[in-house]
Formats: structure tokens, C-alpha cells, sequence
């Protein structure tokens, strides 16, 4: 039986868009079909696979552009889209670098753990193909514009702890998705975008279970290790992620997400 964590290693090694997709999706569909055992190890590989361009830039070097023009609909939603791809390294390099830990409790526990961050993968994957499609019907394609790459940033500075890794990347990042993308689907809804409103709508329906496998994961291992979830989320946070937390909060997602006031009110 092929195992899952050197599958996960090919499919955050793919190079292309289209291969890192097809392979977190292929993965999914073996974990969810049992044709998958969880194997041995597997180190992960220095950096995830990626195309040449998008072209990486600082964050405050990425041009604005407005969504009155075709170019600055396309250039919003290949944003999105570059979030997306990096937000599939981020679900399968959960796995294969966290997986393995020796901090579960039961083998049953591994296991959910594995289930869903590969469930959130596969999300992530059909995320990265609706917004692919979005922009190809409008003439371009992913890589056209700059974009940044912090939030593969802030997985390489969270590398080590587990703990670190779910404050940051689900319960602050994705949780951040939940704040502004109700005020994307506005801006496009002013302007009558509707395959845009429908996808963004997607996404954000479905990030709220990412935030809230961040949340119960973040919750587990802080009970392993005796600690407050909450009071170890600030100090996760204060150690790992620069400046404060600002608002406005979705509050209704988050809450959905298991990620209450406490969490976060208390970092702004």
C-alpha cells in the first residue's frame, strides 16, 4: 500500500500548479478511500515546489490596482489565488512535517490529525482551480502579476513547534481571511462580478472549518503540555508574529471557528 507521507512529500515538491493540485487532490481521494497507510517519516523538502513566476517581491511593493479595470479585477483575485497555492503548501506541509509527532496521544488521534489538514489540502487545491478559471476567462494567468511571500514566511518561522505553527498559520492568517474577504465580495458585488462574489463566497464558507481544525489542534497540543489554550495563543502569538492584531474581526466566522473573543481581543 502506497503511504501517505511520502505522497504528501511528492505533492508539496510538485513544481507546476496544475501537478501540486492534481497530486493533493489524487492524495485526498487515497486517504478518503483507505488506499493510503500512513508509513514512516518522511523529512520535508527545504523549500515546496514552485513555478518560476509569480515574480516575489516585498509586500508594499506589490502594485493596487482597482477592480473598475479589467487588470485590477484579475490582479485582486490572482492575490487571492497566490494565497491559495501558498495555503496548499501550507495544508500538506502540516502534515508531513507535524504528522508525525510523537505528542498524539492515541493512533487515532494521528490520524484525524492527518485526515484533516489533507482534507484542508484538497480545499485549498479546488480554491487555486476556481480562481485559475476566473482568471483565465479573463485572459490571464497565474504568475502575470508580483505577489509576496509572507505567508510562506511565516511557515518557515514556525517550523519547529507545532504550537507556533497553528497559532500562526490558521488561527491568525486564515483567521485574517475571515476578517476581509466579506469586504471583497462587496466590492465585487458593487460592480456586479458575479462568478467573483460566488467563489470568494466559497472560500470563505470553507475557511472557517480550516480555522476551526487550527483552533482544535491548537487546544490539543496545548493540553498535552498542560498549558491555557488562550493564554499560550498570546504567547505564541507575542513570540511568533510581528505587530498586533487588527480589526475589525469577523467575529460570527471566527466564532464558528471556535476562535472566541478571548483569543484575540486581548493582541489588538
Amino acid at each position: 500500500m502506497a503511504e501517505v507521507f511520502q505522497a504528501v512529500f511528492q505533492a508539496l515538491s510538485a513544481c507546476t500548479p496544475e501537478d501540486k493540485v492534481r497530486k493533493t487532490q489524487a492524495i485526498f481521494k487515497s486517504w478518503k478511500n483507505d488506499s493510503l497507510d500512513v508509513g514512516p517519516p518522511v523529512t520535508p523538502p527545504a523549500h515546496p515546489g514552485k513555478p518560476d513566476l509569480p515574480e516575489l517581491v516585498p509586500p508594499n511593493s506589490v502594485p493596487r490596482r482597482r477592480i473598475g479595470s479589467t487588470d485590477g479585477r484579475a490582479a485582486l483575485m490572482h492575490a487571492v489565488a497566490h494565497i491559495e497555492f501558498n495555503a496548499i503548501n501550507l495544508a500538506l506541509d502540516m502534515t508531513l512535517r507535524f504528522g508525525p509527532s510523537d505528542e498524539f496521544i492515541t493512533e487515532f488521534d494521528q490520524i484525524s490529525f492527518i485526515g484533516d489538514w489533507l482534507s484542508v489540502a484538497n480545499d485549498e487545491a479546488r480554491h487555486f482551480s476556481l480562481l485559475s478559471s476566473y482568471l483565465a476567462q479573463h485572459g490571464f494567468k497565474y504568475g502575470d502579476f508580483k505577489a509576496h511571500n509572507g505567508l510562506w514566511e511565516a511557515a518557515e518561522q514556525t517550523e519547529s513547534d507545532i504550537a507556533a505553527r497553528l497559532a500562526i498559520a490558521p488561527m491568525v492568517l486564515e483567521a485574517r481571511g475571515l476578517d476581509v474577504t466579506p469586504q471583497m465580495i462587496s466590492r465585487f458585488e458593487k460592480i456586479g462580478d458575479k462568478n467573483a462574489v460566488n467563489i470568494l463566497s466559497t472560500i470563505l464558507e470553507e475557511e472557517i472549518p480550516h480555522v476551526a481544525f487550527g483552533t482544535k489542534w491548537f487546544g490539543y497540543f496545548s493540553s498535552q503540555r498542560g498549558k491555557d489554550s488562550e493564554k499560550y495563543f498570546h504567547e505564541q502569538v507575542r513570540s511568533y508574529f510581528k505587530g498586533k492584531l487588527k480589526p475589525p474581526f469577523n467575529d460570527l466566522a471566527r466564532a464558528k471557528a471556535g476562535l472566541f473573543e478571548e483569543y484575540y481581543l486581548p493582541l489588538i
